[in-house]
């Protein structure tokens, strides 16, 4: 499959279509392609021969759309930023990229910045210029060159981008299109969007339904976070195909309306990012009777997601927890031992993921990428494989999630690194030592408690946490704050000097 081929197919055939609506705003395919086309070639004038990956800056817009497919057309990658992105993180990752410029589609939040920002004005005005034949003659990404990059959470601190190429992309659309329901199935349906696109969940929804000439509705940060909206913006996207995490769905469950009189048109429910849990699937069974669910499993650093499994009402009542699925076409799954051995059916190790859907490294960190990135020959052929840090086990075929080897949890579908707090946390005035513990329950996290020791003991720790809590706002996401801090004189130690989260863990219990 070719991604942009596909779209082109769509504009040529059904031109009219909507490709994304969001708000009051509609873009059709024939403008997709062709404001695409137009910004591509500025594009190209402006860049020369500079390959770097683009940043785009905004919210799930149609014009981050345009722009996403304008640089892959250009001859470049691009790399998504949200604009819920702490504005120091945002500059990290600009300046670890050190692009030719962003393209802000948003107004970026430092106007002071010596960042070379197009902003929303520009890239329109971009957009509307006329080019000679010769000049739209495109040179669109390909095989392995660099299709997007997402940023994820790093231990050390400093985020990480995962490069993701256009084979990658190709190879995951070609499963992704038949997930639960065919392709044919698919076409002209509308697929939900709530992650942004910084977010690799989004890459689910949003590529998926290009692929099969679908309309994508993106629900906004207003609707996620206020009930009251969310209801009728559900009601309104006329949705046929939810791709969410698990979370999401389990907060629109406790709604009782919530149910196929609200959606009628659901279909098929994505699930990935997190595990999901027999009650949800249940609970969702029994308000959408009629719909196919599918649970899936796969890091950023995978494109995604490599596994698949429906789950049957019969599926919930057998197996506990839920498995995650047998692998695609193209991917082989393994388990191995701390030494690195392969082990055989039922035994716990490291999920380890080989195939055509695996990232070809960290941008520009090949420090980070040796320990977890390699080659291997499979059928005759090279193909990639990566270390994933999870736990599980395999049996009958099937995998199995189980949780984090390292420091590494998922909450509500986000990948984080609990170093990445910590160094965070320790970047704050008076604070000597820091520690931050995933409060977990049914082997799923749900929180974050951090745990610190400051110069000087606070008077009022409340009023001290809530400080922290948002002074940690300039470095870190909302989805990385942590929930609850407790003050300590010290934090407990193991017997090699590291910080005994065993111990921590237990006091939150």
């Amino acid at each position: 499959m070719n991604i942009l081929y596909e779209i082109n197919q769509t504009a040529v055939r059904f031109p009219d279509r909507a490709a994304m609506i969001s708000g009051e705003e509609r873009l059709s395919y024939r403008d997709l392609w062709k404001y695409s086309d137009l910004l591509a070639a500025a594009l190209q004038r402006l860049c020369k021969d500079d390959r770097t990956p683009i940043p785009v800056y905004g919210h799930k817009s149609p014009l981050m759309l345009i722009c996403f497919l304008a640089c892959v057309k250009s001859g470049r990658g691009y790399c998504p930023v949200d604009v819920s992105v702490p504005w120091s993180r945002t500059m990290q990752i600009i300046e670890s990229i050190q692009p030719p410029f962003v393209l802000a589609c948003e107004d970026p939040e430092d106007s002071s910045s010596t960042v070379s920002f197009i902003r929303k004005e520009e890239i329109q005005h971009l957009m509307q210029e006329e080019y000679p034949e010769e000049q739209l003659q495109l040179s669109p990404v390909s095989g392995e060159d660099l299709f997007y990059m997402i940023f994820t959470s790093g231990s050390t601190g400093s985020p990480k981008g995962v490069q993701i190429t256009s084979d990658c992309l190709n190879h995951y659309l070609e499963w992704s299109v038949g997930l639960g329901t065919s392709k044919k199935d698919k076409e002209g349906h509308i697929f939900l969007n709530q992650a942004p696109f910084s977010f690799d969940l989004s890459v689910m929804d949003l590529y998926t339904c290009l692929a099969c000439g679908g309309t994508l509705y993106p629900l906004t940060k207003s609707q996620q976070s206020d009930f009251r909206l969310l209801l009728p913006a559900l009601a309104a996207s006329r949705a046929s195909v939810w791709v969410s995490t698990p979370s999401f769905a389990d907060m629109c469950l406790r709604d009782p309306n919530f149910d196929s009189s609200l959606l009628p048109q659901i279909s098929l429910f994505l699930f990935c990012g997190e595990t999901l849990t027999n009650r949800t699937a249940q609970k969702l069974a029994g308000r959408f009777p009629d719909a196919v669910i599918m649970n899936t499993y796969g890091p950023t650093e995978s494109t995604v997601a490599v596994t698949e499994v429906q789950v049957t009402p019969e599926l919930t009542e057998t197996e506990i927890p839920l498995p995650v699925g047998r692998p695609k076409p193209g991917t082989w799954i393994e388990i191995h031992s701390p030494e690195g051995a392969r082990l055989t059916d039922g035994e716990r190790g490291e999920i380890v993921i080989l195939g055509n859907t695996v990232s070809p490294g960290y941008f520009r960190r090949p420090d980070l990428s040796e320990p977890v990135f390699f080659t291997v020959s499979k059928n005759g052929n090279t193909v990639r494989g990566y270390r994933t840090g999870d736990e599980g086990y395999i049996k009958d075929g099937m995998l199995y999630y189980c949780g984090r080897i390292d420091l590494q949890i998922k909450l509500h579908g986000y990948r984080i690194e609990l170093g990445d707090i910590e160094s965070n946390l320790l970047k704050l005035p008076g604070i000597k030592n820091a520690a931050a513990v995933a409060n977990m329950r049914d082997g799923k996290a749900k929180s974050i408690t951090a745990f610190l020791v400051k110069e000087d003991v606070p008077e009022d720790e409340f009023a001290e946490s809530l400080r922290i809590r948002q002074d940690l706002k300039e470095y870190l996401p909302d989805y990385m704050i942590p929930k609850k801090v407790i003050f300590l004189d010290q934090l407990p130690m193991t017997a090699n000097g590291k910080a005994d989260r065993k111990a921590l863990g237990g006091m939150l219990s």
